[in-house]
C-alpha cells in the first residue's frame, strides 16, 4: 500500500479539521463534536476515504484529507451560488459545515469496528485494485444512515436541512435519493439548496482526488498539481497550489 500522506501530513489534517469546527460550528455541538471526533481519533485520522485505488483517497489518512476538501469546496460554492442571488435565508452556514463534517461519518464503522480494513487478498488487491476490503463484523447500513445513527447516539443534534443534506449528498448517483432529488411537484422539492451545495462539493472533491490519482498513469506527461487549502482566515478559507495535499497546512494560519 503506497503512503500518499507524511505522518506530518496527517497530523496537520487532522488540527486544521479541528480548527474548522472551532471556527464554524456553535456551541455545544462545537464540544460534542470535538469530543466524538477525539474518541474515535486514532481510527478516523488514518482512514480511508474509500477501499479501492479506481474511487478516491484509497490511502491512510485519505478519509480526513476528503472530508476538508469538500468542507472548504462547500464554502466556496456557497460563494458561487450566493452571488447567482440563491436564497440563503433557508440555511445557514454552520448547517453547510455541519453537513459537510459529517457527510460520510459513517464510513468510520461503529462503536467496536471500523468499515474498512486491509485487503488480505494479494490477487484482489493486484487484479482490483483493493487495498482495502469491507469489515464483515460490522452490521450493513448505507452510509448516509450510519452518519444520523452516530450522531443521534452520541448526542449531537442535527437540524432537518442537515439531515437531508447528509441523506442525499450523494445525488441522484443514490437511488434511494430519487424520493428527494428527482420529483417534479414544486411543494415536494427540497426547500433549500444546501443539499445541491453540498453534493456539488463533494462531486468536486472527489473529480480532483481522482484527478491527481489517475490523469497522470493515463498519458498525461506533466505532473498535474491540485489546489489545496493551506491558508484561510476565519469565515473566508482561501486556495493555493501545494504539491502534496494540505503539505503546508498550517504555515500561514
Amino acid at each position: 500500500m503506497e503512503l500518499k500522506l507524511t505522518a506530518e501530513q496527517i497530523v496537520k489534517n487532522w488540527d486544521f479539521l479541528m480548527k474548522l469546527i472551532d471556527d464554524y460550528i456553535e456551541e455545544p455541538r462545537r464540544t460534542q463534536l470535538k469530543d466524538f471526533y477525539s474518541k474515535f481519533q486514532e481510527r478516523i485520522t488514518m482512514m480511508p476515504a474509500s477501499y479501492k485505488k479506481e474511487y478516491h483517497n484509497a490511502f491512510p489518512g485519505g478519509y480526513v484529507d476528503h472530508v476538508i476538501r469538500v468542507i472548504i469546496g462547500a464554502i466556496k460554492l456557497n460563494e458561487v451560488w450566493k452571488e447567482m442571488h440563491v436564497d440563503q435565508s433557508t440555511y445557514t452556514l454552520e448547517e453547510l459545515v455541519f453537513s459537510a463534517l459529517n457527510h460520510d461519518l459513517g464510513k468510520i464503522g461503529d462503536e467496536e469496528n471500523e468499515s474498512y480494513i486491509p485487503q488480505t487478498d494479494q490477487w484482489r488487491k493486484d487484479k482490483l485494485g483493493e487495498d482495502y476490503t469491507f469489515n464483515e463484523k460490522l452490521t450493513f447500513a448505507s452510509v448516509p444512515d450510519r452518519s444520523l445513527f452516530l450522531l443521534q447516539s452520541h448526542n449531537i443534534k442535527y437540524t432537518f436541512n442537515e439531515m437531508v443534506a447528509i441523506q442525499t449528498h450523494d445525488g441522484i448517483y443514490d437511488e434511494g435519493n430519487k424520493k428527494y432529488l428527482m420529483t417534479f411537484a414544486p411543494g415536494q422539492k427540497p426547500r433549500t439548496s444546501l443539499p445541491y451545495i453540498l453534493h456539488q462539493a463533494d462531486l468536486m472533491a472527489s473529480r480532483i482526488e481522482f484527478e491527481r490519482e489517475w490523469l497522470p498513469k493515463l498519458g498525461k506527461e506533466k505532473k498535474i498539481e491540485v489546489k489545496t487549502p493551506t491558508k484561510y482566515t476565519t469565515k473566508t478559507p482561501t486556495l493555493s497550489n501545494a504539491n502534496a495535499p494540505f503539505a503546508n497546512l498550517l504555515n500561514n494560519l
